[in-house]
C-alpha cells in the first residue's frame, strides 16, 4: 500500500501534521511520499499507483494539489488546516483514524466533476486548464464593468454587463459562485453553474447547464482588459475579442468519503456557521 501527502509549505501546522502522517505510515508498513502542493509535476508522477493522496491544508492547497492529481483517479482526502475547508473531510485530530480507515478499506469514493477552460487567444493560440471549482472571467485593474457574451452550445444565453462571469462545478458551487448568487449543488452532480457577478440591469442571474454542453464566454468590452481566474489560484490576462470555452472533463477527481463521515448537507451547515457575519 502506498500513500502520498501534498502539503502547504507556508503553513507551520502542515509540517507537524505531515510528520504525524509519515510516522503513522512507518508504524503501519505503508510506503509514503510527500510533495508540496504546488509541485504539479512531482504529484502527477507519484500519483500513479498511489492508494491515497492526502492533502494537508485548506481549500487553496487542495485546489493546487488537484492540478497534479489530474487524470490519475487516485483517491484523494483533504485534511483541514485552513479556516473553512469545504473540500476537507477530516480535521487534524482525526488524521490517524482516517488513515487507518483508508488502509482498512472502510471508505467509499465520491466522484467530483471537473471542467476544462480553454482560452482562445486572438492569435489562434489555445491554452487549456483543468478546474475543480470554477473558471472566472473578471474585470481588470480598473473598477469598470466588463461586457461578456455567454453562449451555451451555440445558443446565445446573455450578454452580461457585470464585474465578471463564473462557470462553476458542483464542487465549486460553495465558493465564488455562491458569493455571486449561484445555487449550491450536490457535489456528486455533473453540471455547470453559470453566474454573473454583480450584473447590471439583468433579470437573468444564474443558469445551470448539463455536462454535455460547451459554454463560451467572449469578452466584448473592457476598459482595461480582463482576467481569467482558474480555481482562484492562477490568473491569466484576457483581451477584448478573446473567448474562454468551458467543457466537461471525462475523468473526475475521486474524493474519499470515510464510513461514518459527515454528510454533505450537514457539512454545509457546519461550515457555513464558521463564516464571519
Amino acid at each position: 500500500m502506498r500513500f502520498g501527502f501534498a502539503f502547504n509549505p507556508t503553513n507551520p501546522q502542515a509540517r507537524a501534521t505531515l510528520e504525524r502522517a509519515l510516522a503513522w505510515c512507518q508504524a503501519n508498513g505503508v510506503d509514503a511520499w510527500e510533495s508540496e502542493a504546488e509541485d504539479r509535476a512531482k504529484i502527477a508522477a507519484a500519483a500513479i499507483g498511489t492508494n491515497l493522496i492526502c492533502v494537508l491544508g485548506g481549500d487553496g492547497t487542495f485546489l493546487r494539489a488537484a492540478r497534479g492529481i489530474g487524470d490519475s483517479a487516485a483517491p484523494t482526502l483533504g485534511v483541514n488546516l485552513g479556516r473553512i475547508g469545504f473540500l476537507a473531510k477530516v480535521e487534524t485530530d482525526e488524521l490517524e483514524r482516517a488513515l487507518g480507515q483508508v488502509a482498512g478499506g472502510d471508505f467509499e469514493l465520491e466522484d467530483r466533476f471537473r471542467i476544462e477552460a480553454t482560452l482562445l487567444r486572438a492569435d489562434g493560440e489555445r491554452e487549456g486548464h483543468a478546474c475543480l471549482n470554477e473558471v472566472v472571467v473578471a474585470r481588470g485593474t480598473r473598477v469598470r464593468m466588463i461586457q461578456v457574451e455567454v453562449e451555451v452550445s451555440g445558443s446565445h444565453l446573455a450578454t452580461w454587463v457585470s464585474d465578471g462571469v463564473v462557470v462553476a462545478t458542483p464542487t465549486g458551487s460553495t465558493a465564488y459562485s455562491f458569493s455571486a448568487g449561484g445555487s449550491v449543488l450536490d457535489p456528486r452532480l455533473r453540471n455547470m453553474i453559470i453566474t454573473s457577478v454583480a450584473g447590471y440591469l439583468s433579470p437573468l442571474r444564474s443558469v445551470v447547464a448539463g455536462e454535455d454542453h460547451v459554454v463560451r464566454l467572449t469578452l466584448r468590452q473592457a476598459a482595461s482588459g480582463a482576467t481569467v481566474s482558474i480555481d482562484g489560484q492562477w490568473d491569466l490576462p484576457m483581451a477584448v475579442g478573446e473567448t474562454v470555452e468551458v467543457r466537461a472533463l471525462p475523468v473526475p477527481l475521486r474524493m474519499v468519503q470515510l464510513s461514518g463521515g459527515t454528510p454533505f448537507y450537514e457539512l454545509l451547515r457546519t461550515k457555513a456557521s464558521l463564516l464571519p457575519y
